[in-house]
């Protein structure tokens, strides 16, 4: 039994990566027989997670197929709140609780990711490990718990919006701000900074979504 367990978690966990970081991608049918050969595992696990997936709206139906969800612009909007207000969480108890070294490496992984300035994909994948830093520096699992369940989500969305021209160097100086407030020990700028950052990579997104649809009309 703890050997099925372990399977079925592992698979869970293997389609999920793949999930967030885009081997799959929104719209994407997963294939049972294809799955198992590329994980390298049997395909009674992997039936089982696609069915917790399922579960967890990760995947849809579309008809006898399984694909991987998209979020449509309420579930969009409900998501950001929640995320927006946890992750202004997770910065005010960083203020509070962050060690020295823990800042020293949100402010290398700011200057780092200057690099990345012109790779939106690879930008993307380091602002994940930023935030995931914030989240680990407010030394609150229940709340790095929740926070992992909102980005697990945000996985669902097919771009990301520091592809979108002059974003990615915006929302460094956004990091900027956000560790300059951890690194002060104050809360509230911390918090406030967090949300603004959200909030403006919530409306980057939006603005994007919008002109794709226009063009679409034309």
């Amino acid at each position: 039994m703890t050997e099925h367990r372990s399977g079925q978690r592992d698979a869970y966990q293997l389609i999920l990566d793949a999930i967030d970081i885009g081997t799959y991608r929104p719209g994407d049918r997963l294939v049972e027989s294809e799955l198992a050969e590329r994980f390298g595992v049997s395909r009674t696990p992997i039936r089982e997670a696609l069915q917790r997936l399922e579960t967890q709206s990760m995947l849809k139906r579309d008809g006898r197929s399984l694909i991987v969800a998209s979020l449509d612009h309420n579930q969009l909007a409900e998501l950001y709140v929640v995320r927006t207000e946890l992750e202004g969480l997770a910065a005010r108890l960083a203020a509070r609780h962050a060690t020295e070294e823990e800042v020293r490496v949100l402010r290398a992984m700011v200057e780092e990711d200057r690099a990345l300035l012109n790779d939106p994909d690879a930008l993307s994948r380091a602002n994940r490990r930023f935030h995931k830093q914030i989240h680990l520096a407010s030394h609150n699992r229940y709340l790095v718990q929740q926070l992992d369940l909102v980005h697990r989500f945000m996985a669902l969305l097919a771009t990301t919006s520091l592809a979108v021209e002059g974003r990615g160097s915006v929302a460094l100086a956004e990091h900027e701000t956000i560790v300059a407030a951890i690194e002060a020990g104050d809360g509230d700028a911390a918090y406030r900074a967090l949300k603004t950052h959200i909030s403006q990579a919530f409306e980057t997104r939006l603005k994007a979504v919008s002109g794709a649809v226009r063009s679409d009309l034309r």
